[in-house]
């Protein structure tokens, strides 16, 4: 008999062992880049090489001129003050005699299909599958990128897929996804070509997700806030002087980020990544969860992801999962009624629990729903309201 791909009670066994390969990438230790793998052929067929750092020049309106007659960009924090023929530090915008440029649109260097609960995001359709659309280019400088040879590279050094807007929307109709994702490298440095993806995927009837780290400025925020569905932040940690050393930006924008997309009625999840040694203090995890609950209410999920040791960071340990263990305790304690550990496959940290009868919800095994029993945004058990984002 054939297997069945049930939605509600999550991806058909033919999808296990596909599934179990991208979580044993991400658990990986030791100095191996565990990055998605980049495209090899782009949607046309034509060969790899003609493509590799294919990119051309999009004018952005997220510039402007500065009283030195250079040009400064205005989408991120960074504020990059650019000469002629400099790029930002995201290696994706340049001032090209006087005008300002995006160096990514149309052009990612990851298109895939994934498992939602991969984003992550654990209240937002379960089981089901998105497309996962990224370019090269970060405005962050982490030393635990997992992603660094996308992220941390500038665009002439990737094959990439000449993908245009309309032909992303035409991919994910074709491949019966539920939602588009820019995620895996930072949205926000192709937020032209992000922007315009998502006009097209809400006209289709797709969701539009993003997982960031929310280091953005105001205004582009603001606008973004009109198409995203779902939004995943990376909050990296809860002190200023982390971001500054390991991070490379500010504590504050991302905080501000965070209760703008509140505010506009974004589901929202949050993500923290514990790296033992530099970010694992109890005190400051204390701090953030209450800061979380004060801000965003009880309800908004938060993932503690465990570290693998990668990148600049790649001669410190996993993080012990009795350190995720006390972190998901103090966020329980602090108010959080969903509280999720990432990457230990088979912690019960991967389900979700009904915060007023305690029933098991959601059963997860890495990125495959064993069982879901939310019923019409509600507990299958006491009929409570379960946020999210559901059928």
């Amino acid at each position: 008999m054939p297997e069945k791909n049930n939605p509600k009670n999550g991806f058909s066994r033919r999808h296990f062992l596909k599934t179990a390969t991208l979580i044993g990438c991400s658990a990986l230790a030791s100095n191996l880049s565990c990055s998605p793998k980049v495209i090899e052929k782009n949607m046309t067929g034509d060969h790899p090489e003609s493509l590799k750092g294919r990119f051309e020049p999009m004018p952005s309106p997220w510039f402007k001129e500065t009283a030195r007659d250079n040009l400064q960009c205005t989408l991120c924090p960074k504020a990059c003050e650019l000469e002629d023929g400099d790029r930002g530090v995201c290696k994706v915008r340049e001032n090209k005699k006087g005008e300002g440029f995006t160096l990514a649109y149309g052009n990612p260097a990851l298109v895939q299909e994934d498992p939602i609960e991969r984003k992550p995001f654990y209240h937002v359709h379960p089981a089901s599958r998105v497309l996962s659309i990224c370019t090269v280019g970060c405005n962050l400088q982490c030393k635990f990128c997992e992603v660094w040879d996308i992220a941390l590279v500038s665009p002439e050094d990737v094959h990439v897929f000449d993908l245009p807007p309309e032909a992303a929307i035409d991919h994910a109709r074709s491949s019966h996804v539920k939602a588009i994702s820019y995620a895996f490298a930072e949205p926000v440095v192709f937020y032209e070509y992000m922007s315009d993806i998502a006009t097209l995927a809400k006209n289709a009837g797709l969701l539009n997700l993003i997982h960031t780290a929310g280091y953005i400025q105001p205004e582009p925020l603001r606008l973004l806030c009109g198409k995203v569905d779902a939004a995943n932040v990376d909050l990296k940690s809860f002190d200023q002087d982390f971001y500054n050393t390991v991070v490379g930006g500010e504590l504050e924008p991302v905080l501000n980020t965070i209760k703008t997309l509140h505010r506009a009625g974004v589901h929202l999840e949050i993500t923290n990544l514990i790296i033992p040694t530099l970010n694992d203090d109890m005190d400051k995890i204390r701090e953030m969860c209450t800061w979380l609950v004060d801000e965003l209410g009880p309800d908004v999920p938060l993932h503690f992801s465990r570290f693998y040791p990668l990148y600049q960071l790649s001669a410190l340990p996993r993080t012990p999962v009795s350190t995720l263990d006390q972190a998901r305790s103090i966020a329980m304690e602090a108010g959080l009624n969903y509280v999720y550990i990432a990457k230990v496959i088979g912690h019960e940290g991967e389900n979700t629990l009904c915060p007023a009868c305690g029933e098991t919800l959601i059963k997860r095994l890495g990125f495959v729903v064993e069982d879901n029993r939310i019923e019409d945004g509600r507990c299958g058990f006491c009929q409570a309201p379960i946020p999210g984002l559901w059928a």
